[in-house]
């Protein structure tokens, strides 16, 4: 039986990251313990990426963070993805930048 990450906010758990966080105990069990818009944050971070590598090391980064304690990912924009809050006017700089 698949056992079962809850999801974030906006996010679902893909499979891969499920398939990560199934194989290690103790980063399921800090994993259930996060607030579904911090478990939104580690999972945007990782999906909201262009290349397929990124991705396989956000992954393996994100599986010791959590288990290292940090709560949400470090140095990073935050998910765009939510409906419930504007995109604050920093975040709008940044990724008018990144679209040029």
């Amino acid at each position: 039986m698949k056992q079962q990450i809850s999801k974030g906010t906006v996010h679902t758990v893909p499979s891969d990251l499920q398939k990560a966080l199934s194989s290690d105990k103790a980063a399921v069990r800090i994993w259930e313990g996060l607030t579904p818009l911090a478990r939104n944050e580690w999972i945007c971070w990782t999906t909201f990426v262009k290349k397929e590598e990124t991705r396989r090391e956000h992954i393996k980064r994100l599986v010791r963070e959590v288990k290292n304690g940090k709560r949400r990912p470090c140095c990073w924009i935050g998910c765009i993805h939510r409906k419930d809050k504007t995109i604050s006017p920093s975040v709008q700089g940044i990724l008018k930048k990144r679209s040029k």
